[in-house]
């Protein structure tokens, strides 16, 4: 019996501008989250740690009296306490979270968050009628990246070339005090002098601060290995949906086997904002 063709093979240009032309126009309603998770002001960092790392999630809404008044990060845990060798349990959510809220409408379209979310470099909480219904970070944002010019351009002039990289037998500790000291959300751990895995503040959050995990715990034991990289040349876009598939917000980008970038969900944020 003859196959039938499916109406995407049938008409497969067709179909597909049709489909870019919807994630184009799809508005922030539907790509936010709408589990908004809130901690309040006395509260202290190590607790925010705990809730952040139950949830896998890096960021808390921050209330005053029921309100939402600000925003506190898995950034501002690494740079603002851990890295100055500050103790989590004896900080205070006030004394780092952000505030005032950055906003959008959940009627605003996903570019229009994008060149919100890197003119005020921060996440976005979502109101409607003055009440907080989610929250939009640069990993919402990117799986729902259409094919544009924008998203066309290829990584290699949107990635940082400088990429840090720590011997595997260094201390989380240690490691912890590089990535807050330079503000950065990972390092490529290497073995034997080459990359072999990768250590993020996410693990250093759902791994050790939730679990009690001590940080004197060698890196190389418990970066995520092995590396999942990209090759010099792929797009904005084509990294998005890999980014979006592997469930990750970061990646190493290879020229003939070698390390020469890195790429994170909020620089292919920037891209699309341009």
């Amino acid at each position: 019996m003859k196959r039938v063709k499916s109406l995407k093979e049938e008409f497969p240009s067709v179909i597909d501008r049709a489909y870019m032309q919807f994630k184009k126009h799809r508005l922030i309603q539907d790509i936010m989250s709408e589990d908004v998770i809130t901690i309040v002001l006395k509260a202290s960092m190590a607790e925010a740690a705990k809730i952040m790392g139950a949830h896998h999630i890096g960021s808390l809404i921050v209330e005053v009296g029921g309100t939402p008044e600000g925003i506190v990060t898995e950034r501002d845990l690494l740079s603002k306490v851990l890295a100055k060798g500050k103790d989590p349990e004896k900080v205070t959510v006030k004394e780092v979270r952000s505030s005032p809220l950055i906003t959008i409408e959940p009627t605003a379209t996903i570019r229009e968050a994008a060149q919100t979310m890197i003119s005020k470099k921060a996440r976005l909480a979502v109101f409607k009628k003055g009440t907080l219904i989610g929250i939009i970070t640069a990993a919402d944002l990117i799986k729902s990246f259409p094919e544009t010019p924008e998203t066309l351009m290829k990584i290699d002039d949107v990635m940082s070339k400088h990429v840090i990289m720590v011997p595997g037998n260094i201390s989380v500790a240690e490691v912890t005090e590089i990535m807050g000291k330079k503000r950065i959300g990972s390092v490529i751990v290497s073995k034997y002098g080459k990359p072999f895995g990768i250590f993020t503040e996410r693990d250093l959050l759902t791994t050790f601060l939730t679990r009690g995990k001590p940080l004197t715990t060698k890196v190389g034991d418990a970066a995520s290995s092995p590396l999942i990289t990209i090759p010099l040349g792929m797009s904005v876009h084509q990294t998005a949906l890999t980014m979006a598939l592997k469930h990750i917000r970061r990646l190493p980008v290879l020229k003939d086997g070698e390390m020469v970038g890195i790429v994170t969900a909020r620089d292919l944020v920037e891209a699309y904002a341009r």
